[in-house]
């Protein structure tokens, strides 16, 4: 046997290895992130719940369409709200990471609600589709929440970060009783930020391992990946929107909120936060962060008609 075809038996047969490694394991990785609960979040902070701002608060559950039960906080505004805010947090994080915004659109006398996307946190639900079935719960809880004579809502906004950013444009782009949106740290599409995922963890780049994983994982959890793809949900996106991402950024690269941003029709804001990664963005924004979006939310909703 030549060295050129032990080589190239080599190499089939690690890509047959690694395909089926992938085969097995990365549909797992694609849909089912990790889940992040309360005791992750004690060793870095003791905000947990809404009884630590020590504001008014209710603690509910919410039915999906499909029959799944998501666990759900509402922090309404101390008097007549100027509108409300659905905070939708990242991949395997959970409700609590929007605690320290939901301190300041509440002093700000916006309502709050923060709930956990499924498969997330206290959330039912198999499997993460990143929007593909999310953006349908959103509109579900935005159904549930003015049925109710007790509440008044206004105007609705959506702030979304990295995996909840995607789900908020694609809500967006659905929903017409969205009035504005925040997106955060976001991505372009499922399949693109997949790669990247790719690239990072087993180093290789090649497309076809990525249709693998993909394929298995639409047919396991029911959904079409190429369906979400926020750049181009974002066209179909007629009320303001604020993108925002960190120019250290290394899980989702600060070109993907660019895109959004040159698809993104009118009415419409970019802030690339210098220094600042996938985590950070406040910290390093600082209060500059805040004002920012409070402003965006307060001119956005004026600029809107009622209702």
């Amino acid at each position: 046997m030549t060295i050129a075809l032990i080589l190239l038996t080599a190499i089939l047969l690690f890509l047959i290895g690694t395909s089926l490694v992938l085969f097995v394991i990365g549909p797992g990785m694609l849909l089912h992130p990790h889940r992040r609960t309360v005791d992750y979040y004690r060793k870095s902070t003791s905000l947990l719940h809404p009884s630590d701002l020590e504001i008014p608060f209710e603690e509910f559950r919410l039915k999906t369409s499909d029959g799944l039960s998501l666990g759900c906080w509402f922090i309404p505004a101390s008097g007549k709200p100027k509108g409300t805010i659905v905070h939708l947090h990242g991949v395997s994080e959970c409700r609590i990471v929007g605690l320290p915004l939901a301190r300041r659109l509440h002093q700000h006398g916006y309502n709050v609600f923060l709930y956990d996307s499924r498969r997330h946190g206290e959330s039912e639900g198999k499997f993460c589709t990143y929007g593909f079935y999310e953006k349908h719960d959103t509109s579900t809880l935005l159904t549930r929440l003015q049925s109710r004579e007790d509440l008044q809502l206004g105007k609705i906004g959506l702030f979304g970060s990295s995996m909840g950013a995607a789900v908020a444009v694609q809500v967006a782009a659905q929903d017409n009783r969205i009035s504005a949106v925040v997106a955060e740290s976001g991505f372009a599409t499922l399949r693109t930020i997949f790669d990247d995922y790719q690239r990072r963890v087993i180093k290789l780049p090649w497309h076809y391992l990525r249709n693998i994983v993909i394929v298995r994982s639409e047919r396991l959890a029911h959904f079409k990946a190429s369906a979400v793809s926020p750049v181009d949900a974002v066209k179909d996106v007629h009320v303001p929107i604020f993108i925002m991402h960190g120019t250290e950024d290394r899980l989702i690269k600060c070109s993907y909120s660019e895109e959004l941003y040159r698809n993104t029709g009118q009415p419409k804001e970019l802030w690339l936060i210098e220094g600042a990664n996938h985590s950070n963005m406040a910290e390093i924004g600082g209060e500059e962060y805040y004002r920012r979006v409070l402003a965006f939310f307060d001119q956005a909703f004026a600029q809107q008609p009622s209702a």
